[in-house]
């Protein structure tokens, strides 16, 4: 079994240590978070030993890997201390709100053999994988156009808002990984953006966005569209469509069960969407846990890496630039 320690034991976190505790490849030995009161109570939950030092988590030479789930802007930081003592990593996104923190770390780790893997998780989903294959295989012939829909089903708190860096590093990020992950070698070269607020004036007053659009276009003139949504009515709108010279694929929401009610009243009338991100994307971030056990063991490279994070970031800046400027901004990566 792989010695693990869990850094963060918020919402995503406690769900990772969970994930962790179940999977027979893991022994979560440590457990360790800012807030004492919860590293206490959720060592026992997750039957791990508590820490109030990260410092005695790196130190350990038994402790293989480190997985991060702590608040963003302590990322780099364990990043840099995990690669220095010889841990493999897995980071939660996105690295850092500061490309040049995430420029500057690219630096110092690249010569010590980092072996990172980053939180992507939607490409690990069934749905959205197999897109990916299918592409691959030709089913679609040559990619014309990308369309992805994200819409949450009720924004998070506000504090958390004014915290996450703006829907287009905290919540289009992992659109912006999906766009380059059916891409593939085809680049993005440039993107234009635009966010408006109808329904909740609350985000005009921490300068951010309910809603939120992207237009993006690959070297080779792919069309990628990209729609998200802080608040959907009825649940969580998970969607993407791929469209190609001899067709289109479409990874359809997930429901509560596939049944379809009829009356004199209504036809089709489906069972709701699944709630949220946890229960959506379950099966994910299973696969994506059994990625960086291969990764540890196998040494097999998971689907994404530091890079992919680094990436991502860069289109989300440019996103928000784009805000001001009203125009196409070019992507150097």
């Amino acid at each position: 079994m792989i010695d693990i320690a869990l850094f963060g034991l918020g919402r995503i976190g406690i769900m990772h240590g969970k994930n962790l505790m179940r999977n027979k490849d893991f022994n979560l030995k440590y457990v360790y978070d800012i807030d004492k009161n919860l590293t206490k109570k959720y060592s026992k939950i997750l039957k791990a030993e508590s820490v109030d030092n990260p410092n005695i988590i790196f130190k350990d030479k038994k402790i293989r890997a480190v997985f991060i789930a702590s608040t963003t802007n302590t990322h780099i930081k364990f990043i840099l201390e995990g690669v220095k003592n010889k841990k493999i990593i897995f980071c939660e996104k996105p690295l850092d709100l500061s490309i040049k923190k995430i420029n500057e770390c690219k630096k110092k780790i690249k010569n010590l053999n980092p072996k990172i893997q980053l939180g992507f998780n939607r490409r690990y989903d069934p749905g959205h994988n197999n897109l990916k294959k299918q592409l691959l295989n030709g089913k679609i012939g040559k990619l014309e156009k990308i369309i992805i829909t994200s819409r949450d089903p009720a924004p998070p708190s506000i504090k958390y808002l004014k915290e996450s860096g703006g829907i287009f590093r905290d919540m289009m990020i992992h659109d912006f990984d999906l766009v380059r992950f059916y891409l593939g070698k085809d680049e993005p070269l440039k993107l234009i953006a635009s966010g408006s607020n109808i329904s909740d004036k609350r985000f005009d007053k921490i300068r951010d966005f309910e809603l939120a659009s992207c237009m993006i276009q690959s070297k080779n003139g792919v069309q990628c569209i990209i729609t998200n949504s802080r608040h959907c009515s009825f649940g969580y709108d998970q969607r993407v469509e791929i469209f190609g010279s001899k067709g289109m694929i479409i990874s359809e929401n997930i429901r509560e069960n596939e049944t379809s009610f009829y009356s004199s009243n209504s036809t089709s009338n489906k069972s709701p969407l699944l709630n949220f991100f946890i229960e959506r994307y379950k099966d994910a971030y299973k696969k994506q846990l059994n990625d960086f056990s291969k990764f540890i063991n196998k040494n097999i490279r998971p689907l994404a890496e530091f890079e992919e994070g680094r990436r991502a970031l860069i289109m989300a800046n440019a996103a928000k630039k784009s805000l001001g400027s009203k125009k196409f901004e070019k992507l150097t990566f």
